[in-house]
């Protein structure tokens, strides 16, 4: 009869680390140019104006203004009078 416990093994032990998704820029909130609105998998938000996806679909910012949802279209409005803004504004 053993004295001691075996070592044996176990079956948890693994935990992986949090993805941080979401929405991190909402409607109405200033975004400078690399801003990262959505972190996301798949395209549950699209991109729309001044906004690009990237490989992870993660959206982000390519020009400064302010952040407007609409629908599933993500658009960053620029706030400078002197930027080009798009037609339906």
């Amino acid at each position: 009869m053993a004295h001691k416990k075996g070592q044996g093994s176990t079956k948890n032990g693994r935990d992986s680390n949090p993805q941080y998704l979401g929405v991190k820029l909402y409607d109405g909130e200033i975004a400078k140019p690399g801003a990262i609105i959505t972190r996301q998998r798949g395209t549950v938000h699209r991109p729309g104006f001044n906004v690009r996806r990237g490989k992870d679909d993660t959206l982000y910012s390519i020009g400064l203004g302010k952040v407007k949802f609409a629908g599933r279209l993500v658009h960053v409005i620029p706030t400078d009078a002197a930027t080009p803004r798009p037609a339906w504004l």
